[in-house]
């Protein structure tokens, strides 16, 4: 249910500094100065900071997950306007899909593009938006819908939605070329469990190396609870199950560059035609080939999103204080701790140390820990 509030709320710094009060053109020129009455008169303009806040109405809605939904869904005239879906955005534009399959290129009003929030910008693909039509196919957008299933990461201090309103992640790692990369894999699980989706891991590439070596890993996360799939385009091995997984609803695919995501695209697809590349033998890490994410209708049913692939990816509004209720495996001993706010780093008597040591915790899983909780980067950041 949403409710109509008055919120004050601040600008973002991005207006550049007003004219400087001495003007010399105008005393080079003789031109006389302003007069004592008007240096004491109203002002049009506030003075200093003043200048950067306004009072707006928006719809608070119970569900809204985050400050940003409360103020982007700023209270409008939904009776001219129309409701669609954010396939992709180029730049400053978004390709906004009505109900009906129109498509119109729309720019964002300006008041949601300038609201002081802590996103990297205000519409993200898979937004439920309502848009008002100044042409053809064309558009402003004056509302963004709240929105739930959310793929975030941390992006220049800022928070950067890769995907939203989507109910599950794949998170498509390559066994080989560029290889494993674990910490990223526990990283984007975190995203997903913050964001209300759910995981499934894709170890993607299986016929480039000997799946004996890797059955570990696999079972590693199996046996955590998390779905996971073998795939390989190469020679389909997979695909059929990823057929159907794609298929239940919207999906999201993520994961650093030359995995392999719109080449499994593209075999389960083939009309799609999506670019592919290979990976650099520079520096054995893959190159960007899906430059923007877009939401894409499958023929065997449900959408996907394939998104850019990541070399870094942060992580949003995580304390370190919260990254042990992540690690599902911690759970089971963090309440056998000698101190109840232990991090799990240095103290005695840490019974999650003490499953490490006993191998009930994999090496790999608590390594990602303490690399998260001690703000270290992922190698190769």
């Amino acid at each position: 249910m949403a409710k109509k509030k008055k919120v004050r709320v601040a600008f973002k710094k991005n207006r550049q500094k007003r004219t400087r009060a001495n003007d010399l053109t105008s005393q080079y020129q003789g031109a006389e100065g302003p007069s004592p009455e008007s240096s004491t008169g109203e002002r049009v303009r506030a003075k200093g900071e003043l200048s950067r806040h306004r009072t707006v109405v928006t719809e608070v809605h119970d569900d809204a997950q985050t400050p940003g939904d409360a103020l982007g869904s700023l209270a409008v005239d939904l009776t001219e306007c129309l409701a669609g879906r954010v396939l992709r955005i180029h730049g400053l534009f978004s390709i906004v899909q009505t109900d009906d399959g129109r498509e119109f290129r729309c720019s964002v009003r300006r008041i949601l593009k300038t609201l002081a929030i802590d996103g990297r910008n205000i519409v993200a693909v898979g937004d439920r938006v309502w848009f008002r039509p100044g042409g053809p196919d064309e558009g402003l957008i004056e509302k963004v819908d709240a929105r739930h299933g959310t793929i975030t990461r941390g992006y220049r201090l800022r928070e950067h939605v890769l995907v939203a309103n989507v109910d599950q992640l794949l998170i498509v790692s390559a066994l080989e070329a560029p290889g494993l990369k674990l910490p990223l894999i526990d990283r984007y699980l975190i995203s997903a469990e913050k964001g209300g989706v759910r995981p499934i891991i894709v170890f993607n590439k299986a016929d480039l190396v000997d799946m004996a070596d890797y059955q570990w890993v696999i079972g590693l996360y199996a046996q955590l609870g998390y779905e996971t799939i073998t795939t390989s385009a190469g020679d389909g091995r997979g695909l059929d199950r990823l057929r159907e997984v794609l298929s239940r609803g919207e999906t999201a695919l993520s994961g650093q560059s030359g995995v392999g995501k719109s080449s499994l695209l593209n075999a389960i697809q083939p009309d799609l035609k999506l670019r592919v590349r290979e990976v650099s033998d520079w520096t054995s890490k893959g190159k960007h080939t899906t430059t923007h994410a877009e939401l894409i209708r499958l023929n065997s049913g449900g959408y996907v999103v394939d998104t850019p692939g990541l070399r870094q990816f942060e992580l949003w509004d995580v304390a370190p204080a919260e990254l042990s209720d992540h690690f599902i495996e911690f759970r089971a001993y963090a309440a056998n701790c000698r101190f109840p706010d232990c991090s799990h780093t240095h103290e005695h008597d840490c019974a999650v140390k003490a499953a490490l040591r006993f191998g009930e915790i994999a090496a790999c899983r608590y390594e990602s820990y303490w690399k998260l909780y001690n703000q270290q980067p992922l190698d190769g950041d």
